[in-house]
């Protein structure tokens, strides 16, 4: 399947080649058409080569690319070659049809009788070929700089987002009671350095009475892993802390990565419970491991995990909370009859024209804010990393939840 996928692209990246050498037609267009697909071509196997082939390592070929260029690979790559095949796609039937119509009009109309002059004299001003050929040479890179801007520009910015929400059961002892969620991290190439110490600053001042991370710890090399540890290890929750996985934490080595986030000490819950007192209240925190299975199966899979760790709760009286990568867990766990759910995994749909047109209600039930179904609450956050280098209208974010007795 990603072989499939990384095939295509570079079929694509050749085939957008070609149209912009039809197209163009001054030498120093096609140059720059020629540069500017080359450079992504070379870049893109660099940064599939360093994945596939050694990922983990700090000297990786695609780890050794400046963040700028990775980013400007990934709005090509997955962006920009997106919407050139929709251009394609949606413009074959108007060109053939355009073919057929001009076909059959010059088998309509007859040649003159008598030659004209070999001579014509030139259109004034720029052709519609003329046009077309500086817009094929010029679109994709302008593109692609544009939104890579963009994103370099996002990549630092995080919003803190605030709830009250009232929950019917919640016991008097809980109310007001506050969590800092704390999801999608995605330690790597495009969430490093400075960014990492202003989240654990900005989640630490919130001072939560609990601190619960909801996956992704990192992009998808192991390599990252010990300063995910160290700043998880930073994190203030006044009763407690406590972590799930993600499906990025898995990409590498999934075993590894949990084996070692489970010697390191901090709470790790894989289809497991843990009781944690706040306020001298008991509170059953509830999390389920991830499910790789893309198929319908992956459903089932969920809905077995949310009854394997209600089985588990540590009696009625104790408060539950399910912590979920995925948000379609919520269906299961309103089933059950949880109170509250934190998820993550959307990054709030990524690319969304308003709050309801996008990526988000495109792949996924639940993408961002807050759900209910009955007396069950959803929490889903947009994560406050990124492994793709460009948000609309889904702005990075760390959750601040006020629970109140409803």
């Amino acid at each position: 399947m990603i072989v499939s996928i990384i095939g295509g692209m570079l079929a694509l990246d050749v085939a957008v080649w070609v149209l912009s050498l039809r197209l163009v037609k001054p030498r120093s267009l096609r140059w720059l058409a020629t540069g500017f697909i080359g450079s992504q071509i070379v870049g893109f196997i660099l940064l599939v080569g360093g994945r596939t082939f050694h990922m983990g390592h700090a000297g990786a070929w695609g780890r050794m690319l400046p963040r700028s260029i990775t980013a400007s690979l990934y709005v090509w790559h997955f962006f920009g070659l997106g919407l050139v095949l929709i251009l394609i796609i949606g413009a074959a039937p108007v060109l053939l049809a355009l073919q057929i119509r001009r076909a059959l009009f010059s088998s309509w109309v007859k040649k003159p009788a008598e030659a004209t002059s070999s001579i014509e004299e030139p259109e004034p001003g720029v052709s519609r070929r003329e046009f077309l050929g500086v817009a094929a040479a010029l679109t994709p890179p302008l593109f692609t700089l544009s939104l890579t801007g963009l994103g370099m520009a996002q990549l630092n910015q995080f919003r803190i987002r605030r709830f009250e929400l009232p929950l019917v059961g919640l016991p008097q002892q809980l109310n007001g009671m506050t969590i800092a969620q704390v999801s999608d991290i995605h330690i790597g190439r495009f969430t490093s350095g400075a960014i990492l110490q202003r989240i654990v600053e900005s989640t630490n001042a919130l001072r939560a009475d609990l601190v619960l991370l909801t996956g992704d710890l990192i992009d998808f090399a192991l390599a990252d892993l010990s300063e995910g540890i160290a700043l998880v290890r930073q994190l203030e929750g006044r009763y407690g802390l406590c972590m799930i996985e993600g499906n990025h934490d898995l990409i590498e080595n999934g075993a590894e990565f949990e084996r070692r986030v489970r010697a390191s000490g901090i709470p790790f819950l894989l289809n497991e419970t843990a009781l944690v007192e706040v306020r001298g209240y008991p509170v059953d925190l509830l999390g389920i491991r991830w499910h790789h299975d893309r198929s319908r199966l992956r459903g089932n899979q969920i809905a077995e995990s949310v009854k394997q760790v209600v089985a588990q709760r540590h009696g009625p009286e104790a408060f539950p909370i399910l912590l979920a990568h995925h948000p379609h867990a919520f269906d299961a766990a309103a089933e059950t009859g949880l109170p509250l759910v934190l998820s993550g995994h959307t990054h709030g749909g990524q690319l969304m024209l308003n709050e309801q047109l996008g990526f988000g209600p495109a792949l996924f039930r639940y993408w961002s804010g807050l759900y209910q179904q009955g007396e069950s609450r959803m929490i889903v956050s947009n994560g406050v990393g990124n492994w793709f280098p460009v948000r609309v209208n889904a702005p990075a974010e760390i959750i601040h939840l006020t629970l109140r007795a409803g």
